[in-house]
Formats: structure tokens, C-alpha cells, sequence
């Protein structure tokens, strides 16, 4: 109580001196021993202290500006860390749903950390990790599961990835849409089992999918720039408008692909077996078809200048007075047959999702 008057006093005396000794100070130093009438030397004193209480005014104000403002950060912080460890409890329970044996734990699993990762950018790319770990050891290709269909099932016996891994389709679909803002360079999807997966409009830049089975895969406008797709299955895959602009397609499947104006621009195909593959209308310059098998292939429109047609197999493929060629190129002595135009592209409003229908026999030898 004492130390509280005491610091009372105090400050009484410090407003005594600043507003009633250093105003009348302060005069009489401008003074310097002038002579003035009592009046003028009291307006002026109060002049003074009327510019020390503006000061004093402004520096409380300032203060409590301050106070203000070390508050809300100090609420700010605090409100952050609370935020913190709520997303971390969240991730925390989300993969521990991973580990159920019950298929909606697992889906709620991963449908909260694909909530945590739109949420919070420093946990996106641990989430990514996560989403393709789990696709890696859910549905590894060949396949390991018991429930899973056998590696050499007619693909027509086969439902889709929704139906028979419906976890899987979701951790994949939500890569897709969050693999559009990532920073790291690679994503490993290698070795996995996708076949008849809804990958519809999704982003997999520079993502491997090296040796990966991906037969009658619903591609339709997806991004696979820069893609790995190494010895990877895509026979009957549905790549329409599909960008593999960059991707590196080497000794890989897409027999009965279907790339219907498809960005294939300085993709490399070395080696790969596009038998019977549709790239009407596709855009492939620059690309790479070193020693592909082309024979039987729709080339309809398709834009192949400055291609590497190398040891390229072209017999029976089909080609149309739309059909750009590389320069000095003669695709007739290739066995190249030209054909009448298709007409125009049916649209896939009206199509059945790839991964859903019924593909043709093909009538290539395996």
C-alpha cells in the first residue's frame, strides 16, 4: 500500500513540475530579462502548458495506440497456436482413421486430410506424401490383396476403382485436385493398380507412374505434363484432350488408347506400343515415336510435324488430307492408308465414362 501512495506522489509531483514549474521556466528563459506585463507573461505561460498537454495528449494517445496493438498481436499469436494444434489434433486423428479396417473410417480419413491440406498450405505437401503412400500399399500393381481382382482379369470383368477400392478413388481423385498447388517436383504413383480409375480433369504434373496399370483409365482432360509413364499399362485408357505435353511415355501399353485431340507436344513414345491407338486430331509435335508401333493407329488430323518417326511401324495405321506430316516424309511408302475425315468428334456429354464401358477386342497380337 505504501509503495502504491508512494508512486502516487511521484507521479503528482512530476505533473506539478512538467505543468505549473517548467511552463513559467520555459517563459522567463525566452525572456532572457525582458520586462512584460503580468498578462502577457501569464498568456504566455499558459501557452505553454497548453502545448505540454497537447504533447502529453499525443504521447498517451500514441501509448495506448501501442498497448492496442501489442494486444492483438499477442491475441494473434495466441489465436494461431490454438489454430495450430486443433490442425494438428485433426491430422493426428485423420491418420489414424488410415489404419481401420472399416472402409468409411478409412474414407473419412482421407477426406479430412484432404480438408486439412485446402486448409493449411505447411501441411499440404506431408498430406500428398501421404495420399500416394497410401494408394502405393492399398492397390499395388500386380496385385497382392485377396480382394482384389486377379493381375490377368479380362479388363471387362473389372469394376471400376470406385466400386472395388472406393478409399483408393478417393485418395487419388483428392492428389489430383491438390497436386494443382504443390511444391515438391515428384509424386510416386509407381507400381500401383489403377485400372477403370475416374481420373477425369485432374492434375498429375510430374507425377511417376512408372510400370503402373492403368488400363481403361478415365483420363479425359487430365494434366499429365511432364508425367513418368514408364512401361505403364494405358491400353484402352481414355486420354481425350488429355496433356501429356513433355511426358515421357517410354516402352509403355496404349494399345486401343483412346487421344482424340490430345496434347502429345515433345512427349517421347520410344518404343511404345500405340497399336490401333485414335490420336485424331491429336497435337504431337516435336514428339518423340522412335521404334513405336503405330500400326493400325487413327491418325486422322493429327499434327505430326517435326515428329521422330525413326524405325516408326505405320502399316494399316489410317491418315487424311488433315494429317500434317514431318517434312520430306513419305507415309504412303510407310503403308500408311489415307481415308475419308470422321466427321466431327461425338461429345463426351454423350459418351459412357471411360472407366465404365465395355472395350472392343483388339484385334492386334499381344
Amino acid at each position: 500500500m505504501s509503495a502504491v501512495l508512494l508512486i502516487g506522489l511521484t507521479g503528482l509531483g512530476t505533473l506539478a513540475t512538467v505543468f505549473v514549474v517548467l511552463p513559467a521556466a520555459l517563459v522567463d528563459h525566452d525572456l532572457a530579462g525582458s520586462s512584460i506585463s503580468a498578462q502577457d507573461r501569464l498568456s504566455a505561460v499558459n501557452d505553454v502548458r497548453t502545448t505540454l498537454l497537447q504533447a502529453v495528449g499525443g504521447l498517451v494517445v500514441l501509448f495506448g495506440a501501442y498497448a492496442t496493438w501489442r494486444q492483438l498481436r499477442v491475441s494473434q499469436d495466441g489465436l494461431r497456436a490454438t489454430q495450430e494444434g486443433y490442425v494438428t489434433d485433426r491430422f493426428s486423428r485423420a491418420v489414424d482413421q488410415l489404419g481401420s479396417d472399416k472402409l468409411d473410417v478409412r474414407i473419412g480419413g482421407l477426406h479430412a486430410l484432404w480438408r486439412i491440406a485446402e486448409q493449411s498450405a505447411r501441411d499440404r505437401e506431408a498430406i500428398i506424401s501421404i495420399q500416394a503412400a497410401y494408394l502405393r500399399t492399398h492397390v499395388p500393381w500386380p496385385p497382392t490383396r485377396p480382394e482384389a481382382p486377379a493381375a490377368d482379369a479380362p479388363i471387362n470383368d473389372i469394376a471400376p476403382l470406385e466400386t472395388r477400392a472406393a478409399d483408393a478413388q478417393v485418395a487419388l481423385t483428392a492428389l489430383g485436385v491438390l497436386c494443382q498447388h504443390r511444391e515438391q517436383s515428384w509424386v510416386n504413383l509407381s507400381i500401383t493398380d489403377l485400372r477403370r480409375a475416374d481420373c477425369d480433369g485432374l492434375w498429375f504434373p510430374e507425377v511417376n507412374f512408372d510400370r503402373a496399370c492403368m488400363e481403361a483409365a478415365g483420363l479425359y482432360h487430365a494434366n499429365l505434363t511432364q508425367a513418368s509413364l514408364v512401361s505403364v499399362n494405358l491400353r484402352h485408357a481414355d486420354l481425350t484432350t488429355a496433356i501429356l505435353h513433355r511426358a515421357r511415355c517410354v516402352l509403355a501399353d496404349l494399345r486401343g488408347a483412346k487421344l482424340v485431340a490430345t496434347d502429345l507436344r515433345d512427349a517421347d513414345f520410344t518404343e511404345t506400343d500405340l497399336r490401333e491407338a485414335n490420336l485424331r486430331k491429336a497435337d504431337a509435335r516435336g514428339a518423340v515415336f522412335h521404334h513405336t508401333d503405330l500400326r493400325m493407329a487413327d491418325l486422322r488430323g493429327a499434327d505430326l510435324r517435326n515428329t521422330d518417326l525413326v524405325e516408326a511401324r505405320l502399316s494399316g495405321a489410317l491418315s487424311s488430307g488433315h494429317t500434317r506430316w514431318p517434312a520430306d516424309f513419305d507415309h504412303a511408302a510407310a503403308g500408311v492408308v489415307d481415308a475419308d475425315e470422321p466427321g466431327p468428334e461425338p461429345s463426351p456429354i454423350l459418351q459412357p465414362p471411360g472407366m465404365t464401358w465395355q472395350v472392343p477386342p483388339l484385334r492386334s497380337a499381344p
